[in-house]
This record gives C-alpha cells, sequence and structure tokens, in this order.
C-alpha cells in the first residue's frame, strides 16, 4: 500500500500495518470528524480522525519508532465516539477522556486482537499500557506525536502554517531515549504560538463553541428520549445524524437545524448566550542543548508569555453571543 500524507509525504506500507489500516475499526474513523461538530457549522473544518491516526503513524515511522509504536499510533484514536470529543460536553466530562476509558473494551470487541495475532503480537501488550509508547504519548507539556501531529494537521489544513514551516519544525525535531524534542528556541517558539492557534484560537473559536453547545445538546435529548444510544456512538457521525433525523422528532430536530454553515456569532462577555470552558492544554517543549534538556520557557520570554495568556483565556473560556441561526 502507498500512502500519501499531505503533511509527510508518501510512504509504503505492508503487513499488519495495511490489514490494520483497511480494518473496519480504523476504516470507520474516515467518519469521524477531528473537530466534532465543527463541519456542521464550517465547511472547511473536516480534517477527520483516520487522517491524524495514519499521520501519527506515519510521524512516528520518520522519526524512527518502531512497527509496535507505529501500530499504537495508528490505534490510539480507534475508540473515539461519532462527534469525536462532543460526547464529553453531552456527559459533562471535564477530562475529556471518554474515549480513553472505552478504549480497552472497544479494541477487545473488535477484529484488532486477531489481527495482531496473526501477525504474531498480543493487543494487551502493544495497546494498553501507552507509557511504553514515549514518542507517541508524553505528558503536557512535552511534545509527542499526538499532539505535535493533529497541531501540524489541523493548523495546515485551516490555513495558517505554510508546508515550508511544517518541513523546518520537523528537521529540527530530535529523538533523545525515545522522546522528541527540539534543537532550538525559534522552532519551539514557532511551534508554540501554532499549538495556541489550535488550542485557542480554533478550539475556542465563538463558532466552534456555538456548534459544540448545540450538538451536544441535541445528542443529550436523544440519549433522553432513547432516539440513539450509546452504542450508536461507534458508528460515523453521518450514522448518528441519519438516526436522529429518521425519529422526526421535532424537538432534537429543532437542535439540528441550528447548525449549518450560515450561523453568525461573536466573542461578547458582556451579552452572552453560551459560556463554555474547554480542557486547559498547555505546551513548553523542551529543548535538548549541550546534552541536556532546558524547557523553552526558560529560554524564551515570548514562550512564557504566550503560555500566560492562552493559560488565563482557557480558564475565562469563551463567551459567545449568538448574532444569528
Amino acid at each position: 500500500m502507498i500512502i500519501y500524507d499531505e503533511i509527510y509525504g508518501e510512504f509504503e506500507v505492508d503487513g499488519v500495518l495495511e490489514e490494520l489500516i483497511l480494518s473496519k475499526p480504523v476504516q470507520r474513523l474516515k467518519g469521524i470528524h477531528q473537530g466534532g461538530a465543527s463541519y456542521l457549522v464550517k465547511e472547511e473544518w473536516d480534517e477527520t480522525r483516520f487522517s491524524h491516526s495514519v499521520g501519527v503513524m506515519l510521524l512516528i515511522r520518520k522519526l524512527g519508532g518502531s512497527i509496535e509504536e507505529q501500530i499504537a499510533g495508528l490505534l490510539h484514536d480507534v475508540s473515539h465516539t461519532a462527534f469525536s470529543h462532543v460526547i464529553d460536553f453531552v456527559f459533562e466530562n471535564k477530562e475529556e477522556d471518554y474515549h480513553e476509558k472505552i478504549y480497552s473494551t472497544v479494541v477487545e470487541n473488535s477484529e484488532i486482537p486477531n489481527i495482531l495475532m496473526k501477525h504474531g503480537y498480543h493487543y494487551e501488550d502493544l495497546l494498553l499500557d501507552d507509557t511504553k509508547w514515549t514518542l507517541l504519548e508524553q505528558p503536557a507539556p512535552e511534545l509527542c506525536a499526538d499532539r505535535v501531529d493533529y497541531t501540524l494537521r489541523d493548523m495546515y489544513a485551516y490555513g495558517n502554517i505554510t508546508l515550508e514551516e511544517v518541513n523546518r519544525f520537523l528537521d529540527n525535531l530530535v529523538v533523545v531515549e525515545g522522546k522528541m524534542y527540539l534543537q532550538n528556541i525559534e522552532n519551539a517558539e514557532w511551534f508554540v504560538k501554532t499549538y495556541y492557534k489550535e488550542v485557542i484560537d480554533f478550539f475556542m473559536d465563538p463558532l466552534n463553541i456555538y456548534g459544540y453547545d448545540i450538538l451536544a445538546k441535541a445528542l443529550k435529548r436523544s440519549l433522553e428520549k432513547n432516539i440513539i444510544n450509546l452504542d450508536d456512538f461507534l458508528g460515523t457521525d453521518e450514522d448518528v445524524i441519519k438516526k436522529i433525523k429518521l425519529s422526526e422528532d421535532q424537538d432534537v430536530l429543532q437542535f439540528m437545524r441550528r447548525l449549518h454553515f450560515n450561523v453568525k456569532v461573536k466573542e461578547d462577555r458582556q451579552h452572552y448566550d453560551i459560556h463554555r470552558k474547554n480542557k486547559v492544554r498547555m505546551i513548553d517543549p523542551s529543548i535538548y542543548m549541550n546534552g541536556g534538556l532546558i524547557p523553552s520557557s526558560e529560554l524564551s520570554v515570548s514562550v512564557r508569555n504566550m503560555g500566560r495568556a492562552a493559560y488565563e483565556k482557557a480558564n475565562r473560556g469563551m463567551y459567545v453571543k449568538i448574532i444569528s441561526n
């Protein structure tokens, strides 16, 4: 299989990785939008969990990660429900980790264990303890393949950064004891700025906040009325929307009709209709210099200022005034 990725380029994939990519659990991710409700209110916001999952796998490969870690990277989001993190707002789950709580169950009830066994792997060894995969996952505020890929992928797709900038950043990554770091403060400052464009400017865009709020209300009401059930969230976004529409329940459909491309909203802290806080996400990548690690915030006033501003805005949340919907 030849994969062409808009971020990392062309790669040949075969064996267990090819079979996993073609499996139903991974293919389902083509129908799960990365931004949850975002694609319902802005057509361009259409990145999927599939492209991100393959991207994480390719980034791990690019950095010299093992086949086993590439497998873990490819499958790390396989339990994401329809509309991604919107489910966390339905259940008011502030940690935004519902998909992690159901991960082992989703994997065990899929074809993934058999595919891995066929190639000599045990899913328990590869998938149920991500602490061993130090390229794939690292606690914030450090870099990891998951955090780097969704930032680069979204911000490139939505026109905030160029491929030249992406490649310059990727060329500056270095792996030390299985973890990724940067080699100069300029690239750290660029990534910190880009990351906050993602988790603050994009995640907390008033239009995004509006979409999440309205869709979460529609889904919550649909669950209460038994129009949908939790198992339906293991389908695709469109599967769930279709089931809601077929119900012809006007109460729920009234919410769904408010999700379209002509919605007009703005930030307004005085006269607002929605106030929403997201999980606080911070970044402070370490720089590998002279055989040691230094947090970029210790080397850059800019990084410190960006972090302070992002923290304040994340804790304040977004106040959204609906102009027309």
